[in-house]
Order: C-alpha cells, then structure tokens, then sequence
C-alpha cells in the first residue's frame, strides 16, 4: 500500500519539487501551502509522514505541529530554514520527530522519510519480541504501538514511543543520553543529546503523574536514563 506524505512549504517550487521526487518512489503525496490549510489536512486526512515548514503564513510550522499533536501521532518532519539549534530543539519541543535545514537535498530528505517509516512500521525480525508488555499500571503493545496507563491510551509520537519500547522492553537498564541517541535515533542522526532531554521530558509529562518525581522514567544522575520495573 503506498504511504501517503503532507508537504507543507508556502514556496511552490520546493512543494513541487519534493512532491514529484516522492511519487517517483511510490508515494501518494498531498501538498499545503499555509498553516490553517495544512491543519485542516492533517485533520480529514490519514497520513504516514507530514513535511512541515517552519516559516509559514496564517500559522507558523510550530504551532500546527503542536495542534496536530493534540489528536495525531503521525510522524512529523519541520524544514527549517534557519541552522539555529534553538529553532531545532523547539521544533522537537512541539512533537516534531525530526527536522531538516534548508537548502536540502532531495535524497537526504527521502532518505529521513524512509528511515522514519522503517521505525514506524518496525523490522521484521522485531517481530518475534513479545507483542505486549504489561509493567504495573503500563502496558505497552509494540506491534499496534499503543501505550496504556490504567487502561487508558496515551498518545505518543514515534521516537517517544521508541524510546519508551526501548526501555520497557529493558527494565532497570541504565542508558546513556548518547546510548539512546544511537539506538533510538540511529548513529547517523545529526542531532545531539539535548534530543534525548527534550523527548524524555516529553515522555515524562504525559505518562507521569508528577514529571519531577517519575515513577516510570527515571534518571540515574551523571549516568543517563532507566524504566523502573514495578515486579
């Protein structure tokens, strides 16, 4: 079944550039021009993966992001423009997945696309772990990718969902900031540790009930990151 992409990018030019690139390679692929157009989208439509520009009129890429996380999970790309790190990291504040800067190269960014999709619908070999994973109140369904507190799902985006898996799946396990940057976002990420802070602590708000005093998440200090297990 093709995967079916969002371009957001008030630049025509660049919309229509990466749209054809993405149906050469089978993709069904939509295209927004402004923010309130690409909310509205993202709304009616199911989609795979958005391509979201910061810089956009009506609604910056910012704040549709956050609007979509409000009711979507889907996997979520900012092109920005500007090298600040600031501007990264807010990105990923806002449930952004991953970002990349302009000028880009078409195939860098296929190549982003494909490696989130290949996280998203999880290697075959992954297959034969056990499906679901039950740890006092959390229970978590790696082939659906869901995640139950008290029997109640929380929406989480894909790299929280992954780490989350990660660390689940390795109970009282101690993992470095750049451990979790390697194996969560692989080692030819370009980002850095800050990626793992701003996604923990992500995590953190929506499946603690008091953030700064984690039941699941914990922090080792000087160390990294650990799930504490509850048997």
């Amino acid at each position: 079944m093709a995967k079916k992409v969002l371009v957001v990018d008030d630049e025509k030019l660049i919309v229509k550039g990466i749209r054809f690139s993405l149906i050469q390679d089978g993709m069904e692929v939509d295209c927004a021009y402004d923010g309130e157009e690409a909310l509205a989208m993202a709304k009616e439509n199911e989609y795979d993966i958005i391509l979201l520009d910061v810089m956009l009129p009506k609604m910056d890429g910012f704040e549709v992001c956050q609007q979509i996380r409000d009711f979507s999970a889907v996997p979520i790309v900012m092109l920005t423009a500007k090298g600040d790190d600031m501007d990264k990291i807010l990105g990923l504040e806002y449930g952004a997945d991953d970002y990349i800067t302009k000028p880009f190269n078409i195939l860098e960014v296929k190549a982003r696309i494909k490696a989130i999709m290949r996280r998203v619908s999880k290697p075959e070999e992954k297959k034969e772990d056990p499906n679901v994973i039950e740890n006092g109140d959390i229970k978590i369904d790696c082939e659906s990718r869901r995640l139950f507190i008290l029997g109640k799902e929380i929406n989480l985006t894909a790299k929280e969902f992954d780490l989350m898996e990660l660390l689940m799946k390795n109970p009282n396990k101690v993992y470095s900031r750049e451990n979790l940057l390697n194996l969560v976002w692989g080692y030819e990420y370009p980002g850095d540790v800050r990626t793992v802070d701003v996604h923990v602590r992500r995590l953190r708000e929506k499946v603690e009930k008091n953030p700064s005093e984690p039941k699941y998440v914990h922090t080792k200090w000087g160390v990294g990151y650990y799930y504490q297990s509850e048997k």
